[in-house]
């Protein structure tokens, strides 16, 4: 099996990709919810927009395309957004790591009650999780210059690789 090289850097295309992945599960539970009350689906999407930066500061300050020189960030999910916090490089602490973990549950979670009374949309919103999640798993952890993070799967030769990006 041919080994991929580190993802070094994002593309603004790759970025469209994941967010165009992204965009399905979040638009079935927009859709879902807003079918039975517009004040729900606009706490929501206040609470998805809390939620990323929550992520932004716990998460995403600790990596390494985050920590670089740039102004903006450019990765995978957030692209030419000024940089909020500052950078915390090196491992998560166990607080990054529950947040890194709770806050996307409750972004999944929430939507469920109004996706449970349209079983089509639940179907939808359950498998296009499981296609955004596989597609990173695969296509970005094996490749991921953050070595610490907990979901890293490099392989171990490509960890003593210098990222000097």
């Amino acid at each position: 099996m041919q080994q991929l090289a580190l993802r070094e850097r994002y593309t603004f295309v790759d970025f469209l990709y994941y967010i165009t992945l992204l965009a399905v599960p979040a638009f079935t539970a927009f859709y879902a919810i807003a079918n039975h009350s517009m004040a729900w689906l606009i706490f929501y999407l206040v609470l998805c927009i809390a939620a990323g930066v929550v992520i932004l500061r716990f998460y995403c300050t600790h990596c390494p395309h985050y920590t670089r020189e740039n102004r903006t960030i450019q990765c995978m999910f957030m692209w030419g957004m000024p940089k909020l916090f500052a950078s915390r490089p090196g491992p998560l602490s166990l607080l990054d790591k529950a947040v890194a973990l709770i806050v996307p549950t409750i972004l999944t979670m929430f939507p469920l009650y109004w996706l449970f009374q349209k079983p089509g949309l639940l179907v939808i919103f359950i498998l296009s999780l499981i296609v955004f999640l596989s597609t990173v798993r695969k296509n970005e952890c094996r490749r991921c210059i953050y070595f610490d993070c907990p979901v890293n799967k490099a392989p171990e030769d490509m960890k003593s690789h210098d990222d000097t990006a």
